[in-house]
């Protein structure tokens, strides 16, 4: 009997059970996704190296995340399961029910709603984590085959992560129901809302909040000053001031719209206004968490997105593609892979000079190299707190003034072209450069069409390269010092691993938050519309149009949905600041992308929220 209870009465209501189902199962996908990629051992077979160690820091960041969010998440929510279901437990009290019944009741209720959600998530993440490895593994360049989305230990983890949170979910409710006595369940939504009169404290409260956010949005724009204690003073005052913002300037700007009797009095403005002034004071916790989870799903995606960009400056970094030392014919095959779209050759002489600690190989180059040969590099800059950079050429004139640091640039730059990474560079006549008594050594540096489309084969032909003049018989002799990891392929693909990971992290912990925090917003919206049924009822008896009473509803709604997104909007573009020396660039670039996504999605859960509170309080009466 109790079983059939407890399914009777999530049947009852199962359109309200499914705005839950659908925040806990995406979490729960999500949750799964990450735990299988950051722990799976299949990613670690074959020639992996710190590339995905770095993604599994990533997704190990993104789990612990994800966690906390969850936690959070269910507590809000489980509240709002409980306020469901309330009124039906005290009737059944009232019946006659023993309350260690009603106890097992709501226990077993809470488990089961949570228990299969957490099911349907893992069954949905198992097929999402096959869809994003594929991406994932053919972003990161690895060879990985046969890899499989289930993963039993993910699997298990998940489970039991979702499960404990559910059972102390379902002790909280046993505890608080078996606490309250029948009057407060039968009548706990017919409780008037107490409002707070002191005019006073409100002012006082609404210019905190308003100084508070200033405070967070400063700190987070003098973030290179304040250094660490940035992120406590920016979470501390924008939290409060969300709060206070919430609780007294909004209420404050709706009396100021009600004192306009002329925009009071047309259409059901005034109903509305009174309407949003309840509303307000009774939605202050949950559109101010609202406000702070629509800014950290908005951010994730955003700073994912500009991490991904980091991978355009590692291609910025190197005017050239690939440097050939010499040939041999596995470089000449695979050099046939590559799609070359100009070739620049000089020549070089290396000479050891000096005896003991004071040995040094210097790297000679003729003048004529410089002038016939249009020698390119990047030149690295900060503008405007921004990397910055722009191509110049090498010219005799560098080489002039030898203590200049435009002649040190210069000599590193040719430096970082030949094997010889601890040499030093010299440029001088030709004349001179004949007279030199040493092997001529030709260098090539290679520009490819589309570098990113191309990249497996011109990563290859750089190591073939690289070992084939390691191997080669005067390596030892010479002393050939071969930094592969400043090449523009292994920058490309280190800077790739971990922008790949951080990208992906950030669009589904973006995902995960915005199905959260929406779908909270959207149940305690239609939490409250069986109270408010009979006010749009005995408005719609004494004559009024359905469509003013739909506008109203939607106007309603609209603003509770706008009000924590446009606060939440603000907060990304000033915490956006903490993320610009990090990253190095411009974070506001391509802000466009996120904010579409969210807006198209923010707008579906509002129009469903409206579509499904008008079918509750516009509903005939039998």
């Amino acid at each position: 009997m109790l079983w059939k209870l407890s399914l009777t009465g999530i049947k009852s209501r199962f359109k309200d059970y499914l705005v839950l189902f659908s925040g806990l199962t995406f979490a729960s996908a999500i949750f799964y996704m990450f735990m299988t990629l950051a722990t799976n051992p299949a990613f670690l077979k074959g020639s992996l190296s710190i590339a995905f160690q770095i993604t599994q820091i990533v997704f190990g960041f993104g789990i612990a995340l994800l966690s906390i969010i969850t936690f959070v998440y269910i507590v809000y929510a489980n509240s709002f399961l409980l306020s469901m279901r309330q009124k039906d437990y005290g009737m059944y009290m009232m019946l006659g029910a023993r309350t260690s019944k009603i106890g097992r009741l709501i226990f077993t209720e809470t488990l089961v709603v949570g228990l299969l959600a957490t099911l349907l998530g893992t069954v949905l993440g198992v097929a999402l984590t096959q869809g994003v490895s594929s991406i994932l593994i053919s972003q990161l360049g690895l060879q990985i085959h046969k890899f499989v989305g289930f993963y039993l230990p993910a699997l298990l983890w998940t489970i039991a992560f979702f499960a404990i949170l559910f059972f102390l979910a379902a002790f909280w409710n046993r505890h608080k129901l078996v606490k309250s006595n029948i009057i407060n369940l039968l009548h706990e939504d017919q409780k008037p809302v107490k409002l707070h009169r002191n005019k006073l404290w409100k002012f006082i409260e609404a210019l905190l909040g308003i100084a508070l956010l200033v405070t967070g949005y400063w700190a987070m724009m003098h973030a290179a000053k304040l250094g660490t204690k940035t992120v406590p003073i920016a979470f501390f005052t924008i939290v409060f001031g969300s709060y206070f913002t919430f609780d007294s300037f909004f209420t404050a700007i709706i009396d100021l719209l009600r004192k306009n009797l002329s925009f009071k009095y047309r259409k059901l403005h005034s109903f509305t206004l009174g309407q949003l002034k309840f509303r307000l004071s009774d939605y202050t916790r949950i559109l101010s968490t609202v406000s702070l989870l629509f800014a950290l799903a908005l951010g994730a995606i955003t700073v994912g997105l500009n991490f991904n960009n980091m991978t355009e400056q590692a291609m910025q970094s190197s005017y050239y593609d690939v440097v050939l030392y010499n040939h041999n014919q596995k470089v000449d095959n695979q050099l046939k892979k590559v799609s070359v779209k100009s070739t620049t050759h000089f020549d070089y002489k290396m000479v050891v000079e000096g005896k003991g600690k004071e040995k040094n190989r210097v790297l000679y180059i003729s003048e004529n190299q410089l002038k016939n040969n249009k020698i390119m590099y990047q030149h690295y800059s900060r503008k405007n707190d921004v990397n910055h950079y722009d191509t110049r050429r090498l010219t005799v004139n560098d080489f002039k003034n030898k203590k200049s640091d435009v002649a040190a640039e210069g000599e590193y730059q040719l430096v970082s072209f030949t094997p010889y990474i601890d040499a030093q560079a010299k440029v001088v006549s030709q004349a001179q450069y004949d007279q030199i008594k040493a092997k001529v050594n030709k260098i090539e540096l290679l520009r490819v069409n589309n570098f990113r489309s191309n990249f497996n084969n011109i990563e290859k032909l750089q190591k073939l390269s690289v070992n084939q003049m390691i191997s080669s018989p005067e390596a030892e002799k010479d002393g050939i010092n071969v930094n592969l990891s400043n090449s523009k392929s292994a920058q490309y693909r280190l800077v790739s691993s971990m922008t790949s990971g951080f990208e992906f992290m950030g669009f589904f912990l973006g995902l995960a938050f915005l199905a959260m925090l929406a779908s909270t917003l959207m149940f305690k919206v239609l939490s409250g519309a069986n109270s408010d049924k009979p006010r749009y009822q005995m408005l719609w008896k004494v004559g009024t149009r359905k469509s003013l009473l739909k506008s109203s509803i939607a106007k309603e709604i609209g603003i509770l949905f706008a009000l924590p997104a446009v606060l939440g909007v603000v907060d990304v573009l000033f915490g956006l600041q903490l993320f610009k020396s990090i990253l190095g660039m411009n974070t506001y670039d391509k802000l466009w992308i996120p904010f579409t996504i969210f807006g198209v999605l923010y707008v579906i859960y509002y129009l469903l929220t409206v579509i499904l509170y008008q079918h509750i309080v516009l509903q005939k009466e039998d």
